[in-house]
């Protein structure tokens, strides 16, 4: 199997967290500007801030930075419910 580039990491790329932190910026600007007045320049200027992280990640692709890991295989432990009936071969 081929070994990826992260390997462990589930941190994404640092462009990636640059699209996101951008997004996460506008939108904080214009919900302290909702919050604040409302002050419908500073909103839209947070949508705007918005709108260019939609574009940055876009650009950058972050959707395709995703961190597959190997399939996990978690061995079956044995249950035994006290409402399960176990049937036992009596002979005569």
């Amino acid at each position: 199997m081929a070994q990826s580039a992260h390997q462990g990491s589930h941190g994404g790329s640092a462009k990636s967290w640059l699209a996101v932190t951008t997004i996460l910026i506008g939108f904080v600007v214009g919900g302290v500007a909702l919050t604040a007045g409302p002050n419908w320049f500073v909103f839209w200027v947070g949508a705007g801030i918005c709108a260019v992280g939609g574009i940055l990640a876009l650009a950058f692709d972050i959707f395709s930075d995703v961190i597959v890991d190997a399939p996990r295989e978690i061995p079956a432990m044995e249950h035994h419910s006290p409402f399960e009936h176990h049937h036992v071969l009596r002979r005569s």
